[in-house]
C-alpha cells in the first residue's frame, strides 16, 4: 500500500534539514507501516519542556537545529508507539538513507550509520527484524543512561 506524508507531518517538515526531508518522503513511498512526521524542528521553549519531561535527555538535540525528526506509526488513525511498527519505519527509513546516499542515524542505535546496519538485509520483512537485533546490540555492548529512541532520527553532516 502506498502512504503519503498528511499536511501536519509537512509543517513539522518546515525548517528540517534538506537531506533528511528527501530521506524521509522517500520512506513514506516504501514504507510497509503508515508514519506521522511527530516532531521536526523545535524551539528551546519545546526542548527545556521534554528535557523536564523525561522526553529527551539533552538540550543539545539536533531538533534545535532542524537536523532531526520523530516519525511515529500511523494506525488506526491515530499516533501509536507501538516497536513492531517502529522497526518498519526504520526499514523504511534505511531502503531510503541507502539510495539516496545520506547519512542518517537512529535513535536505537547511537554509535553507528543507520546506513550501516544489517548489511546485505534487503528484504523490508527481514530488514525490521534485522534492525531490531542491532537495537538489542546496541544495548548490550553500551549499557547507560541511553534510551531508545525508536522515533528518532537525525541527519549526519
Amino acid at each position: 500500500m502506498a502512504y503519503a506524508l498528511g499536511a501536519a507531518s509537512r509543517r513539522e517538515l518546515v525548517g528540517v534539514h534538506p537531506d533528511l526531508v528527501r530521506v524521509v518522503e522517500r520512506a513514506i513511498e516504501v514504507t510497509r507501516c503508515d508514519f506521522a512526521v511527530h516532531d521536526g524542528i523545535r524551539t528551546i521553549e519545546e526542548q527545556r519542556r521534554f528535557v523536564a519531561q523525561g522526553f529527551s535527555k539533552t538540550m543539545k538535540s539536533k531538533h534545535l537545529e532542524g537536523r532531526a525528526v520523530d516519525l511515529v506509526p500511523w494506525i488506526e488513525g491515530k499516533p501509536r508507539w507501538w516497536w513492531p511498527q517502529i522497526y518498519q519505519i526504520a526499514a523504511a527509513m534505511h531502503q531510503a538513507a541507502q539510495e539516496l546516499n545520506v547519512p542518517i542515524r537512529w535513535g536505537v542505535v547511537w554509535d553507528r550509520r543507520l546506513n550501516d546496519l544489517a548489511p546485505g538485509v534487503d528484504d523490508p520483512d527481514l530488514l525490521a527484524d534485522a534492525l531490531r537485533r542491532e537495537g538489542l546490540a546496541y544495548n548490550a555492548r553500551h549499557p547507560g543512561p541511553d534510551f531508545p529512541d525508536g522515533p528518532h532520527y537525525e541527519v549526519i553532516v
